[in-house]
């Protein structure tokens, strides 16, 4: 019986249900879902017609698939015109795929057209809002050894990272931005001031393609925003795959000394 105050109402605040970790689990488990919500990854929206080629059904079917994955919660519809755009809820959403990701044994490779997209999104990606693949991970590197960053190494050790804690996974290293880091940030045009509050300032996803850290929460959602707002990065033409531009590449290693990027 559901615990109730004293008047007899009944407390919802003190009633803890388990995650139907099934439910959601049977839901990406469809290799067309998964497909759908892989091509959500970047936090874009993206047009249903496009979902359907990405996923390789019919549009009818990515109807059905994207209204069971709207009902769970994992994608959000927005409505221009006669189209529809479909995005993920939120990061929440990307970092349990990013996860995932980390322990799926990897699709097999059929056409030279999935190999070029495999190493782009190796090389460089988004992760929702914020970098990942080779650069993301390389960008984190040059922030932890310039002192920009402190808390941990970068690296990821499957035995000590906290999965079941309240906080969640993510959360069990301590990285913050040192005062160093705060003056490049601000200098480099990135706005502390105004980062959302409801999300953690700094957070870490766990790279599935380089097995290390990546720079995540509202510090590398913003990071990432000023990269392309000063045409350094570029979207490419499969969905998360980024580019870096020209001037990105002497932007990356003057600023941050990251002479990695593609």
């Amino acid at each position: 019986m559901a615990p109730t105050t004293p008047g007899g109402s009944r407390d919802r605040d003190q009633v803890h249900h388990q995650p139907d970790i099934a439910r959601t689990a049977r839901l990406i488990a469809d290799p067309s879902r998964a497909r759908i919500l892989k091509a959500l990854s970047d936090g874009r929206a993206v047009a249903a017609g496009l979902l359907a080629t990405e996923a390789g059904v019919s549009a009818a079917t990515a109807s059905v698939h994207l209204g069971k994955l709207a009902d769970a919660g994992l994608v959000v519809m927005e409505s221009v015109g006669r189209c529809r755009y479909y995005r993920l809820a939120g990061p929440d959403v990307s970092l349990a795929l990013e996860a995932l990701a980390v322990i799926a044994p990897p699709l097999p490779v059929t056409s030279l057209r999935e190999s070029s997209v495999a190493g782009a999104l190796r090389r460089s990606r988004t992760c929702y809002d914020h970098l990942a693949g080779r650069l993301g991970v390389d960008l984190l590197d040059c922030m932890l050894k310039d002192g920009l960053v402190t808390g941990h190494d970068g690296s990821h050790s499957p035995e000590a990272a906290v999965r079941d804690a309240p906080s969640g996974y993510g959360h069990d290293v301590d990285y913050r931005l040192t005062d160093t880091g705060r003056d490049a940030l601000a200098r480099f045009g990135v706005d502390l001031l105004r980062l959302p509050t409801r999300r953690p300032p700094i957070r870490y996803c766990v790279d599935w393609s380089e097995q290390r850290h990546h720079l995540a929460g509202a510090v590398g959602a913003a990071l990432t925003s000023r990269l392309f707002a000063l045409h350094w990065l570029r979207y490419g033409s499969s969905p998360r795959v980024v580019h870096v531009t020209e001037d990105g590449a002497h932007g990356l290693a003057a600023t941050f000394g990251l002479r990695s990027a593609d």
